[in-house]
């Protein structure tokens, strides 16, 4: 699922493909922008925020996109089929005499003034890949509300910018604490230390293809997508339950065996099966120092 990294890798392969130059046809299918024609504009850039895209084009205009759960940008060569999914699909077309970029399930598509991009993404918190990014206004950002769920607070963009649910996951499990555990009931290095690992976990997999927080081929994540798999760290079985703010929940895994704090009360009966037998809640213990390698303590138990 798109988070910062991948969206940091769709910007850079759109910039590459389109930057400089002149399109040669253009298609928002959307009904604010169905009549806009930017054939004959040149692309200046193309620039991720967050989880947001910028492409800004001549004459002072930004086309913005997010790509939500299920969007992506596919760019083709002059001739190649496009198969990034049916034509009722495709919100975005943005052709020139070379590549053409087609944007696909695309849930925010608005086309606006440069100077209004503060509309847009100026309530975003500080970007993790971004070069406005500063990890003492992200960890004030993430304590101002301590009583709330420490993965509520990370997917938060306005804490943050760039944690989607696969990082709240892994984040949490490196922290030894569980999801639901409130943010001001992290210890404070702990605390202190999840910018940086936030940061260092985006910053080495914006240039991967395939994602990992262990450092491994295989397994690459950690508790993410593992449920019921035994934990690499600890042997106990993986759980999953769905937490959200109440508008959407969103699969969160953890290990019982070595995150401290409360879980969900289960209302789904697979749910409660899987999170049975739960042991009884430990003192958090400080990030490892090294999130791309697996703790020391842990064999692989693949």
């Amino acid at each position: 699922m798109p988070e910062g990294d991948t969206v940091w890798q769709a910007a850079k392969r759109l910039h590459r493909a389109l930057a400089g130059r002149e399109l040669i046809r253009s298609d928002l299918r959307v009904p604010a922008h169905a009549t806009a024609d930017l054939t004959g504009r040149a692309v200046l850039e193309v620039v991720p925020r967050g989880k947001h895209l910028l492409t800004r084009l001549e004459g002072g205009l930004t086309l913005h996109s997010h790509l939500g759960m299920e969007g992506s940008w596919k760019i083709y060569t002059p001739g190649e089929r496009w198969r990034g999914g049916p034509g009722h699909q495709i919100r975005a077309i943005l052709g020139t005499a070379g590549p053409t970029a087609v944007g696909y399930r695309l849930p925010v598509l608005e086309l606006l003034r440069s100077s209004d991009e503060r509309r847009a993404v100026g309530h975003l918190g500080p970007d993790l890949l971004g070069p406005d990014w500063d990890p003492d206004v992200a960890l004030a950002n993430l304590l101002s509300d301590p009583s709330r769920a420490l993965g509520e607070a990370l997917l938060d963009q306005r804490n943050l910018a760039g944690v989607g649910n696969v990082y709240k996951s892994e984040l949490c499990f490196l922290l030894r604490a569980t999801p639901w555990l409130a943010v001001g009931a992290l210890p404070q290095e702990a605390a202190e230390s999840l910018p940086v690992l936030a940061k260092r976990l985006l910053e080495a997999n914006r240039e991967q293809p395939a994602r990992s927080t262990t450092g491994r081929r295989a397994p690459r994540l950690f508790v993410y997508g593992r449920a019921p798999r035994p934990c690499l760290r600890c042997g106990t079985a993986v759980r999953v339950a769905d937490q959200g703010d109440g508008s959407r929940e969103r699969p969160t895994y953890w290990c019982p065996g070595c995150q401290t704090g409360p879980t969900p009360r289960y209302r789904d009966s697979t749910y409660a099966g899987r999170n049975a037998g739960a042991p009884a809640p430990r003192a958090p213990a400080a990030a490892p120092s090294s999130p791309l390698t697996s703790p020391s303590a842990e064999p692989s138990r693949e």
